[in-house]
Parts: C-alpha cells; sequence; structure tokens
C-alpha cells in the first residue's frame, strides 16, 4: 500500500508572507504620516507607532520561520525565494520612510550604505545564480539582526519621541541607537564584500 506523501508544514511560509504584507503595510502608514497634509502631529504620531508595531511584529518572524522550518524540516524553495524578499522590503521600507521623515538626517551615510550593499547583493546573487552558490554566512544572519535592531531603535524614537523627549536618558539613548546604525553599515558593507570576494573566487575557478 503506497504511503501518503508527506505535506509540508506552511506555516514558516505563512510567517514569511506576514513579514513580507507587514513590511508593506509598515512602509504605507510611514509615507501617510510624512506625506498627509491634513493630519495633526497627534494622529502622524499615531501613525508611527502603528508603523513600529508592525515592524516589531515583522522582525520577530524572521527569527522564528526559519527555526520552524528547520526544526520541522519544512524548508521550501518558496520560502527560500519569499524569505529575502521580505527582508528586504522591510529593511530598505523602513529606511527610506525614516529619511523621509526628516528626523534621520545624520544617518543618511550608513542607511545609504545598508541599502546599497542590499540592493548590490541581490544583484550578485540574480546574476550567479546557476553558477555559484552563495550561502548565507553566519555573520550575515547576525547583519540582518543589527540591521532590525539598529532601524528599530531609531523607528522607536520616531513613534515615542514626543512622550520622552523630556527624559533624562533620552541623549544616551539617541546615542546609542546612533551608534548601532553605524555599527550595523559596516558589518552590512563587510558581509557584502565577503560576498563578492567568493563570487569572483568562484568564477575564477
Amino acid at each position: 500500500m503506497t504511503q501518503p506523501a508527506h505535506k509540508p508544514n506552511p506555516i514558516p511560509n505563512m510567517l514569511t508572507a506576514f513579514r513580507l504584507v507587514a513590511g508593506m503595510i509598515m512602509f504605507l502608514l510611514l509615507a501617510g504620516a510624512i506625506m498627509s497634509a491634513y493630519l495633526d502631529p497627534q494622529d502622524q504620531f499615531n501613525l508611527y507607532k502603528a508603523a513600529f508595531v508592525c515592524f516589531v511584529l515583522a522582525a520577530v518572524t524572521d527569527y522564528f520561520d526559519g527555526y520552524l522550518a528547520r526544526r520541522w524540516h519544512a524548508e521550501s524553495r518558496w520560502g527560500a525565494i519569499l524569505d529575502p524578499i521580505a527582508d528586504k522590503i522591510l529593511i530598505a521600507g523602513a529606511i527610506a520612510g525614516l529619511l523621509a521623515s526628516g528626523t534621520t538626517g545624520n544617518l543618511v551615510i550608513p542607511f545609504g550604505l545598508i541599502l546599497f550593499r542590499e540592493f548590490a547583493v541581490s544583484a550578485l546573487r540574480e546574476t550567479t545564480a546557476g553558477r555559484i552558490e552563495l550561502k548565507v554566512t553566519v555573520l550575515a544572519k547576525w547583519k540582518t539582526l543589527l540591521q532590525m535592531l539598529a532601524i528599530g531603535s531609531q523607528l522607536l524614537i520616531l513613534a515615542f519621541g514626543e512622550t520622552f523627549v523630556e527624559a533624562p536618558w533620552m541623549p544616551t539613548y539617541a546615542w546609542a541607537a546612533d551608534t548601532l546604525v553605524w555599527i550595523a553599515a559596516l558589518i552590512t558593507i563587510w558581509t557584502g564584500w565577503e560576498y563578492f570576494a567568493k563570487a569572483r573566487e568562484g568564477l575564477r575557478e
């Protein structure tokens, strides 16, 4: 008697899809708060807060979808395609919203470096697909975590800055948040260089 085929657990892919949708919603909330001329300041801050919540929920799924896929042996080609897309939409959308808000003008360079690396590595993967396998490194995984922590810390200031603006710890927190962005940017560039070096070596062979 033929055994029924094992059906992979869909939850990891559902979490990845949720991150993709949450990233788009977050960007729309940020864009609405920045571009609408009909909102009073409190309504704008409410949109910023909603965007921050979307970012946090999406960032949490970045850990659980991969963890559950490995634990349940539910890795799939569809998940492998969606996961980096969801990450880049979340990161790029948040950075675009932060820069457009005008509150992070001092972070244009590190944010620009992060965006440049993400799009450059995506292009590299596309052009070398089928010829060179560029596996995700451990440092690249930490890079994603640092990016989300750094961007989340900036979104927290954007969403709740009016509440904590006079708090004595706010200047220290803002300095630490800015420093975290620079650290994330440097590690992002370093991991990007590793991928390009690996691709160059593979093409030579």
